[in-house]
């Protein structure tokens, strides 16, 4: 009988030592069965080409709970008509609502529309290091990491920027709730985050503008247009992971380059890498570390040589896939110039994440300008002092205190 592990895999402290607990189970049980502090059983999938399957069989495993013959994960009397459809967003359904969803929101994300905001993006890099450049230590997390996306996304969407301390507040508490003792947490934030936007869309309404809430009161695909409580969970969602993955991937990314100075010195010397720099950053540490559910379908199914029931959840390890020795050459060392990279950071199949491009410039024009102006940055803190949130899903720090290591102008 396989052995069923014990893991917290939301806990900060597995989070520190993730990598070598990933390494050891890709070599001994690839698909594993794993109980969660909650008691709540489940299959870990950590081998590369195990990940893709579950990421690109959409037959196979699915994201609906009903469609593996399970009870729905919103049929919850109790439960407030919003956090209910909260459950039946882009990232918790199958086709054909998840085509319906997608094609809603994927223009405003094309690599088209997206390179329309580097001027931008590139003007608040600048700001922000300006002012931290002047500090003795500075939080590169709060101070660097953070602003760039949340007032990229916010400006998108159109959310006045006296709102948007609130809603990174509002975001920081339900991406961090503790999953081990169920999702109550989340209730209070996402009504509180509901109510707003609720707000925000009558405003829109009223005096339409040119931002995506507008886009997406007015959208339409084949006849189809968001209901009332689509539009609030796909604003909230815009909102979240509009901005939370690229803070890991900037923060996580310059972690990396402080722990391998020599790859921070290519870098700073050659910014035309920074595009594959970027790519070996969001493999090397993965922003989103877990999938999001996939639940086995109708019947039972074989992934990488284990048999696993029908209605079963099943978690693909994106931070493990990208370190399997398997698909990558000595993958516990950072190359930014690696090449080829097939890292399954951003996922595969139809649930490829709709933000990647707009993810991917911010994280390229982040980087080069740190490396350009910040060459010798440095941690302030000693590396065992450095706290992870607890996400089940998501890596990231809780805060990067760092020196800023500025070089002298020659002249």
């Amino acid at each position: 009988m396989t052995e069923i592990r014990k893991l917290d895999l939301s806990s900060g402290a597995f989070r520190a030592n993730s990598y070598a607990v990933y390494r050891e189970l890709r070599d001994s049980a690839p698909v594993a069965p794993v109980m969660l502090p909650s008691k709540q059983q489940l299959y870990l999938a950590t081998r590369y080409d195990d990940v893709m399957t579950l990421l690109k069989d959409s037959r196979s495993f699915v994201k609906e709970p009903e469609n593996a013959g399970l009870r729905s994960r919103t049929n919850v009397r109790w439960l407030p008509r919003m956090f209910r459809a909260m459950g039946s967003n882009m990232l918790y359904v199958d086709a054909p609502a998840h085509t319906r969803l997608r094609n809603l929101v994927h223009k405003a994300f094309t690599p088209r529309m997206v390179e329309n905001m580097r001027a931008r993006i590139e003007t608040l890099a600048e700001e922000q290091l300006d002012m931290a450049e002047k500090q003795a230590s500075f939080d590169l997390l709060e101070d660097y990491a953070l602003p760039i996306p949340m007032t990229v996304i916010a400006e998108m969407l159109g959310v006045p920027e006296k709102d948007r301390s609130n809603f990174r507040k509002l975001s920081e508490k339900i991406i961090s709730v503790d999953t081990n003792n169920g999702n109550l947490g989340m209730v209070l934030p996402i009504l509180r985050f509901a109510s707003y936007l609720r707000d925000l869309y009558n405003e829109r309404r009223r005096n339409p503008g040119n931002d995506l809430l507008t886009a997406l009161v007015e959208a339409e695909a084949e006849g189809d247009r968001l209901d009332e409580d689509e539009l609030l969970a796909m604003g909230l969602l815009l909102l979240i992971a509009g901005h939370e993955t690229t803070v890991n991937l900037i923060t996580n990314g310059t972690l990396a380059l402080i722990e391998h100075p020599d790859q921070m010195q290519m870098l700073h010397d050659h910014p035309e890498m920074t595009r594959s720099a970027v790519e070996e950053l969001l493999r090397y540490y993965a922003p989103i570390e877990i999938a999001t559910d996939r639940y086995v379908a109708s019947e039972d199914t074989e992934l990488g040589g284990v048999e696993v029931p029908k209605g079963t959840l099943v978690l693909a390890c994106l931070g493990s896939a990208n370190r399997d020795e398997r698909r990558f050459e000595n993958p516990d060392r950072l190359d930014i110039t690696r090449d080829p990279n097939p890292h399954v950071a951003f996922g595969q199949g139809i649930h490829y994440c709709v933000g990647a491009p707009l993810a991917r410039l911010e994280g390229e024009i982040a980087m080069r300008t740190l490396a350009r102006r910040m060459p010798d940055i440095r941690l302030a803190v000693e590396p065992d002092k450095l706290r992870y949130r607890k996400s089940l899903f998501l890596r990231g720090l809780e805060t990067l205190p760092v020196v800023p290591g500025v070089r002298e102008k020659s002249f």
